[in-house]
């Protein structure tokens, strides 16, 4: 049953959450050890929550797809209402956290970024496609929590960390709608893929747009001098692989090589971290 519970909080998503809102905090020059506890706490709360509330709200859609049938309140294995509560609890607490040990800030994004993932993205997932331009504004917001636990305000830092989110998010996810556009259709979800044309020319150039745009918002913070040549040398390696692999599936439009893309994607952020990481050690070790 715990296992169950966990997964209702999306362990993966909430990773990339408290990794983002790492960064953001120890950009802005968070030192606190004891801050830092609270900020990851209370985010690791409200992000939970929001997953466990996004599986209450679309727990019949997600019994219609294969990929998601098997999840704990389709199979039955919780409760609806008990994901419901388990939800509401966790994203109510971890927004108190925020509210009572880091900031008002921090914890006004942090509820706001429950309420633009619930309210507003999860049913627009079946009105339009833009529902994923819609939904990576919540996912780009973590690091602007963690910049203004540290520094009690949104710096423009801050704000190359959400571009850099932004951007991924429909270079990651276009693909990932892409392969799985029979599955989305079964339940009804406007992914771009599904109202696309049949040869998905605008699905195409929206990975080969958002792709352009995110390797620009990833270069561009050194062109600011907020980051020196050693993130710079990083952060060309990386985009040279992600564009390889993306114009390589551009070009094939095979299922193969999207997997080799999404993988590439996935790399991408890590990499991407890696860089700023041990460009800022370097530079003040």
């Amino acid at each position: 049953m715990i296992k169950a519970y966990l997964e209702l909080t999306k362990p993966r998503i909430t990773t990339l959450v408290l990794v983002t809102t790492a960064f953001g905090y120890y950009l802005a020059g968070g030192a606190h050890a004891s801050k830092f506890y609270w900020l990851m706490l209370g985010s690791v709360l409200v992000c939970g929550g929001a997953g466990a509330l996004n599986h209450y709200v679309e727990r019949d859609l997600d019994a219609l797809m294969p990929r998601t049938k098997n999840r704990p309140l389709p199979t039955g294995t919780i409760l609806p209402f008990h994901g419901l509560l388990f939800g509401v609890i966790l994203a109510v607490s971890g927004a108190a956290i925020l509210f009572l040990k880091i900031n008002t800030v921090t914890a006004l994004l942090g509820t706001f970024t429950v309420l633009l993932y619930i309210f507003v993205y999860t049913p627009m997932k079946r009105l339009t496609w833009l529902n994923t331009t819609i939904g990576a504004i919540p996912g780009a917001l973590p690091p602007l929590g963690g910049w203004a636990a540290a520094a009690g305000e949104i710096g423009a830092g801050a704000w190359y960390l959400f571009f850099i989110m932004f951007f991924w998010q429909h270079s990651h996810f276009y693909v990932i709608a892409w392969m799985c556009k029979e599955d989305y259709a079964k339940a009804g979800y406007q992914m771009l893929p599904i109202v696309d044309a049949p040869d998905g020319r605008w699905t195409f150039f929206n990975i080969f747009i958002f792709m352009f745009l995110l390797i620009a918002a990833t270069i561009t913070p050194f062109l600011f001098g907020f980051f020196g040549l050693i993130y710079l040398t990083g952060a060309v390696i990386t985009a040279f692989f992600l564009f390889a692999s993306g114009m390589s599936f551009l070009i094939s439009k095979s299922r193969e090589d999207a997997v080799a893309f999404l993988k590439a994607t996935v790399y991408y952020l890590p990499a991407v971290f890696f860089s700023i990481a041990l460009d800022r050690w370097l530079i003040n070790p």
